[in-house]
Formats: C-alpha cells, structure tokens, sequence
C-alpha cells in the first residue's frame, strides 16, 4: 500500500506511485498546508518556463485539514485553470483529450472541500490511465489513530488496519519511517525512485516535475500509461540495528 495527501493534478510520480500498491490512501485527514501542493499545480506558460494552476481556498483555522478546508466562493476559478492550458492547443498533440479530462474533472464537478475534489480528480485520472489500484479516502473509512506519535506512524495505522505487508514511499519520504515499528509489525518497506523521463514539449527546453495535465498534452493517455508503466523501485530489509538496508540494484517494478 502507499498513501499521500490528495493533491490537485500531481506530478507523474504520484500516479506511477498509485499504479505500484494495491491499494492507495489519500490522506484528507492530514494539516492543509498553505503554499503546497494541495490547491495549485504547475503547467507550462506560453513564450516559456511554467506558471501556477490554481483553486482559490477559503480562509480556514491554520489547523484546517484538508477535508475541512472549502473552495472560495469564486464562479469563475475554473475557466482561469482552463485559459491557462489553452496555449497548449498550438503545441500539443494530445490537446482535445487531455482537455475534455480536464473539464470533467473540474465542470463536471460539485465538490465544496479542496479535499473533495481533489480525490475526484485522482479518480477520474487513474480511470483515464487505467490504473486499477483500489482507491481510499482516509476521511471516509474510519482510521483509528490512537496510537500515532510521529510522522511515520501515520502510514504504519493505515497499513495495520487495512492488512497491508508493504508500505511504498516515494524515495524523498522514506526517512520518515522507523525501521523498528515497520519491523515489529512484519511490514516491509520500497522506496519509489522520481521519474527521470524526459519528453517532448514542444520547442521549448524541458521543464521537470510538471503537471500530470502537461504529461498527457504530449504524451496522450496511451504514452502516458508507457510511461507510468516504468516505476523504479528499491526494496529495503530492516537490519537488526534498526537501520535502513537498500539492495545495491533498484528494482523495476512489472
């Protein structure tokens, strides 16, 4: 299993994060923090570099969940995303696709939470890409999280009460859980490397880590599923002094 905080059109890591478990979490539950990941994203600008996609959010108590935390009042939030992905129509290939995803993601949408729409968009996504992994909002389930003391012990509660065997962290996250209480519960650990793809975007020099929405302009859904197939993954053995063992060769997930 692996889980993170739903995000608004993630990067390509995460969703070839979602294509490697079983089942994904998205942790709604977690702070919303501003200036994140949660409500923007980011996607090429005309004339170069890239610019900010963007839900406005309403003000909210600094310890605002994600869940808690309502979209603006603001009639018109969705046509300034969509104008600013209209300059991909003289650039990209897969324009019309990718578009017509987009505004089902976004028109089609009657979520008032940021965290409501979000797992909408991650659904409606992982559907276009096929990817099958069962999705869980943690705000829906019911996680008890008594026992959570630190920032690992979150991923630890949801892999203890779904059954899971395997927790998957992005390769960044991987410090954030302890060896000992993996290892205490029979738990095994896989760090996701990043994506080192490079593609096509246009003229323009290539810009990193953007948009999964820019992936799919150029890629479509059939290249992007290529390119989701291609997750690198290391497994970890938990040593008896509670440090971190990475098999010298990364593993490449089937």
């Amino acid at each position: 299993m692996a889980g993170m905080q739903p995000y608004f059109f993630p990067y390509l890591g995460y969703w070839q994060l979602i294509g490697a478990v079983d089942c994904f979490v998205l942790f709604d539950e977690a702070q919303y923090i501003k200036q994140g990941w949660v409500n923007r994203n980011r996607v090429l600008k005309q004339g170069g570099g890239w610019q900010y996609i963007q839900v406005p959010v309403a003000r909210h108590p600094m310890e605002a969940t994600i869940h808690d935390v309502r979209i603006a009042p603001d009639a018109e939030w969705q046509h300034r995303v969509l104008n600013k992905l209209a300059h991909y129509r003289s650039t990209a290939p897969h324009f019309a696709e990718t578009m017509e995803l987009v505004e089902a993601c976004l028109l089609g949408s009657r979520e008032h939470s940021i965290g409501a729409l979000n797992c909408r968009v991650v659904r409606l996504v992982c559907e276009a890409l096929s990817i099958r992994s069962e999705i869980i909002v943690s705000s829906e389930h019911g996680f008890d999280y008594a026992g959570v003391a630190e920032p690992g012990d979150w991923a630890l509660a949801h892999a203890l009460q779904l059954g899971a065997t395997e927790i998957i962290n992005p390769l960044n996250g991987i410090s954030l859980q302890s060896p000992r209480k993996l290892a205490a519960h029979k738990i095994g650990l896989s760090a996701l490397h990043p994506p080192t793809e490079v593609y096509g975007q246009g003229s323009a020099p290539f810009e990193p880590a953007l948009s999964i929405i820019d992936v799919m302009m150029f890629n479509g859904m059939e290249g992007t599923r290529r390119l989701l197939a291609e997750p690198t993954l290391s497994r970890f053995d938990l040593s008896e002094n509670n440090t971190y063992l990475a098999r010298e060769a990364p593993e490449t997930a089937g």
